[in-house]
C-alpha cells in the first residue's frame, strides 16, 4: 500500500503502477526524506522526475509545496499520476509531462521553468548508462540555492560532478543523496 504520511492530503492511500519497473517509495524511506528536507517544502516548486505512481510529489504538495511537475514515460503510471492526484484533490497544483526525462526537461528549460527541489529516482539501471544530472546542470532548471535529490541503490558507484553532496542516507537497499 502506499500512502500520503504528512500533511494536507495525510491518509490518503495511493494508486500503485501494475508493472514491476515502478518502484513505489517506501513510508520509512520517505518519512527519512521529509524529514530532512521539511524546512524547505512549504511554498516550493518541485520536480518529481522519474515519478512513478507520483507520491513523493505529492507528499511534497502535501506539506506544503506550491506546485508540481510529474514527469513520467510509462503510460500506466502517467495514468495512475493523474489519478493518485484526482484522489487528493491536488490536479491544480500539479502538471503530469508524459515523456522521456532528458526530453522533459529540454521542454521545461525552453519554457523558462526552475525549480526549488527536484526528486530524482530513476530505474537502477539508467545511472549505469546516462547522468539524470547532467542535463538538469545543463538547463540550468534548478534555482540557486535549490536542491536536487537522487535516489538510488545503495551498491551503485554514481558520482555527481555537477553539484555538491550535502547529506547521503541509506535504509535497506536505497540510498538517497542530497546535492546543493
Amino acid at each position: 500500500m502506499i500512502r500520503v504520511i504528512g500533511g494536507l492530503y495525510r491518509g490518503k492511500k495511493l494508486k500503485r503502477v501494475p508493472d514491476p519497473k515502478v518502484r513505489p517509495m517506501p513510508d520509512k524511506l520517505k518519512e527519512s526524506l521529509f524529514s530532512v528536507i521539511q524546512a524547505r517544502v512549504k511554498d516550493s516548486f518541485v520536480l518529481d522526475g522519474f515519478a512513478g505512481t507520483g507520491s513523493v510529489g505529492i507528499e511534497a504538495l502535501s506539506r506544503g509545496a506550491r506546485a508540481a511537475v510529474f514527469v513520467e514515460q510509462l503510460y500506466p503510471a502517467v495514468k495512475v499520476i493523474k489519478e493518485n492526484l484526482a484522489k487528493c484533490g491536488a490536479e491544480e497544483k500539479g502538471r503530469v509531462i508524459p515523456k522521456e526525462f532528458n526530453r522533459a526537461v529540454i521542454q521545461l528549460a525552453k519554457e523558462g521553468v526552475q525549480f526549488d527541489l527536484i526528486f530524482l529516482d530513476p530505474p537502477y539501471r539508467l545511472l549505469d548508462e546516462r547522468n539524470p544530472l547532467k542535463v538538469i546542470k545543463k538547463r540550468e532548471i534548478l534555482k540557486d540555492g535549490g536542491m536536487a535529490i537522487l535516489r538510488h541503490h545503495f551498491k551503485t558507484k554514481f558520482e555527481a560532478k555537477y553539484y555538491e553532496v550535502s547529506r547521503k542516507i541509506t535504509i535497506g537497499d536505497d540510498t538517497i543523496v542530497f546535492y546543493r
